[in-house]
């Protein structure tokens, strides 16, 4: 590694420590070899640090970090592609079986460490908001950098357990006590944090790194906010963005090469750097990939309904699953490293690419009546894929069944990536028709509790219902 990441390193953890932590509550001298709050925003390269280390948080926190209390792990479990290989796992085995305590530690994770990276967005906005050692252009970049982030954790926030608490500062007395807003309140604040990124962010990558978020990658996932809140025009139109306004992003033909560290598919990834700098690999790599000698430390295994709707000459079948014999389990092989600590770094772990578009474009426009148009996103991800394309012959297609087709693709495409299957059944109301046949399923299940622990702090959080 380079000098200067190690610096940035540095005064990220210092800032990690001291900034955002809890306990700058308490009234406490600050160590000498500490960083405070007006020095970490008294210059563009400690301000720019700063922000580095929340990008680092969202690898380290386990909603986001791609391992077993991730949205990827967890929602792929609650959906249909993934089962547990280990029945006896019981606080892992309640999100394959629908049936998730209010005390499950994994869920109670995945609402802390969300909130966490919104206390440090929170926090990081309030210093950039009072800095005045920061460069105008600096400071709207960095701003625009902290909303997309807010805005991308209260996505995910509000999509696993609907209404939740709206916090837009650091005041801890009162957000300790802050009730449940209304999901359409939460998508509103997503809706503005995003389009605010758009206008203050520029289009290039700083120091040319996919791992920092730009205007193209709040732009592709305002496209994705739209698509959920079902405004199909601004959907279509966001997404078109991506697809034909910017040459820096392309559908690669070898997918293979898809989720390597700044692939031309990749909008917007996440660097195994944000564990410290001790290990190469991603999350998703080493919690996925059954090791053919250590096969029984695997945790999970890709489901048989999941690999018999993939056709046995699709692509994605032979290039990103892969089979363990001793295990007779096949598994996620979308990232190839397993467990690494050589640098350069070869992969980073993928948040947004640009054949989710292609997908988002096609729903959007067949949900609008443009068929042809939707065929033709659609036959982009499945050229690709080596399967057979919907030929112009085919255009006597519903719209019905031309969505099922859509819906299909993206299973196919999108698997183990961020719970896609998962909100894919919830927000086209196909939850309770797919996992029905699961005795324990109940339509109340779209939703995961509130932690209880959480409620328990805070006698303002009411419960979901059929918990």
């Amino acid at each position: 590694m380079k000098l200067n990441r190690i610096t940035k390193r540095a005064i990220m953890m210092l800032f990690i420590i001291t900034l955002f932590s809890c306990e700058d509550f308490v009234e406490i001298d600050t160590p000498n070899n500490k960083l405070v709050r007006s020095e970490v925003f008294n210059s563009n390269e400690t301000a720019i640090s700063a922000m580095t280390g929340i990008y680092n948080q969202l690898y380290m926190s386990s909603f986001s970090n791609g391992s077993r209390s991730s949205v990827t792990f967890l929602c792929g479990l609650s959906a249909d592609n993934l089962s547990n290989l280990n029945t006896t796992n019981l606080p892992r085995m309640q999100f394959q079986e629908n049936e998730i305590f209010p005390d499950n530690q994994h869920n109670l994770d995945l609402w802390a460490s969300a909130y966490n990276i919104i206390y440090l967005t929170n926090s990081f906005l309030e210093g950039l908001k009072n800095s005045e050692g920061i460069e105008l252009e600096v400071n709207l970049q960095l701003e625009g950098e902290a909303k997309f982030v807010r805005a991308f954790t209260y996505f995910y926030l509000t999509n696993l357990y609907g209404d939740v608490p709206l916090i837009l500062t650091t005041n801890y007395r009162s957000n300790e006590l802050e009730p449940r807003s209304p999901a359409s309140e939460i998508y509103q604040q997503i809706e503005n944090d995003l389009l605010s990124a758009i206008d203050l962010m520029g289009i290039n990558y700083r120091e040319g790194e996919r791992t920092v978020a730009n205007k193209s990658v709040a732009t592709a996932f305002l496209a994705r906010v739209y698509l959920y809140l079902e405004e199909w025009e601004l959907a279509e139109n966001y997404s078109k963005m991506l697809i034909e306004g910017d040459s820096m992003y392309e559908i690669l033909d070898d997918p293979n090469a898809v989720f390597l560290a700044n692939s031309k598919e990749a909008i917007w990834q996440l660097s195994p750097l944000g564990s410290g700098g001790i290990v190469s690999h991603t999350n998703e790599g080493n919690i996925f990939i059954i090791d053919p000698v250590l096969s029984f430390f695997a945790t999970v295994k890709l489901t048989s309904n999941f690999l018999e709707s993939l056709g046995s000459e699709d692509r994605r079948l032979i290039e990103w699953t892969s089979y363990n014999s001793s295990r007779d389990a096949a598994f996620p092989h979308k990232y190839k490293i397993r467990n690494s600590s050589e640098f350069p770094i070869e992969e980073y772990s993928m948040a947004l690419r640009l054949a989710e578009q292609y997908l988002i474009s096609s729903e959007a426009k067949a949900r609008q009546g443009d068929l042809s148009g939707a065929i033709e996103d659609l036959n982009i991800i499945k050229n690709r894929a080596g399967t057979a394309l919907i030929s112009e012959e085919s255009l006597g297609i519903t719209r019905d069944e031309l969505l099922e087709k859509i819906m299909e693709e993206r299973r196919k495409e999108l698997f183990t990536e961020w719970g896609h299957r998962w909100f894919d059944l919830k927000r086209t109301g196909q939850a309770s028709a797919v996992l029905g046949d699961n005795p324990s399923w109940e339509d109340t299940d779209v939703f995961y509790p509130v932690p209880a622990e959480e409620r328990m702090k805070n006698p303002n959080l009411s419960q979901n219902s059929g918990y």
